[in-house]
């Protein structure tokens, strides 16, 4: 079951401090959710986790999607090598991780599909598009970028997530874009947008991108 794959993820790792990160993650962005999310992943090929933290998502596609390879990258090298070793512990091979700062990715290799999830609000305004046209050069043509992301509004729904963030990281700054600011910056970085909305009975603003990859 599904369920039982969030929590081996979870007791994949030694550190109660970090468990109890992982259950306050799990309990923003749940199951219901991750399997929204992966529904636009590919059914096999290679997958991009940009500013994948611990690994917490990563590691859950990896285990309900065997044929998937994913490769995670986080500037934290403790949380990088806190992934690794959950990788390890629960014996997935089809997931990687390297150390490095979003903001500095350059591509290089391809990608099937790629996905930020509650990244983009921590990256500074000048740095977005640049990331973003990096990535789209990973993709092939129909390869889909999946960036989930806090809108706007309500208004006091922002300042709940808001106050969540600083909790949960209160030294990385925080920047939340307009649905249709950042779909149109999507848009003239190369994809074709449509939004996924991700109802929650939390006060949470979560809005799901589907960018797909233009010829």
């Amino acid at each position: 079951m599904r369920s039982e794959a969030v929590r081996s993820v979870i007791r994949a790792f030694d550190d109660p401090v970090v468990r109890a990160y992982c259950w306050g993650r799990f309990w923003i962005l749940r199951q219901r959710f991750l399997d929204e999310i992966g529904q636009y992943l590919p059914a096999r090929g290679r997958v991009l986790d940009l500013g994948c933290g611990f690994g917490l998502f990563s590691l859950y596609y990896a285990t309900v999607h065997p044929a998937l390879a994913i490769e995670g990258f986080d500037l934290n090298p403790r949380r990088i090598d806190m992934a690794r070793a959950a990788a390890r512990r629960l014996g997935l091979a089809n997931v990687r991780y390297e150390v490095g700062n979003v903001v500095d990715f350059r591509g290089g290799a391809s990608f099937d599909a790629a996905y930020m999830l509650d990244i983009v609000h921590h990256i500074p305004e000048e740095a977005v598009r640049p990331l973003l046209e990096q990535v789209a050069e990973t993709l092939p043509a129909g390869g889909r970028l999946l960036v989930k992301e806090v809108d706007r509004e309500p208004a006091y729904k922002r300042w709940f997530t808001h106050l969540l963030d600083k909790v949960m990281d209160p030294a990385t700054p925080v920047r939340y874009w307009g649905t249709e600011e950042l779909q149109a910056l999507l848009e003239e970085v190369g994809f074709d947008v449509h939004r996924h909305l991700m109802v929650d009975i939390l006060p949470y603003p979560h809005v799901l991108y589907i960018a797909r990859r233009r010829p």
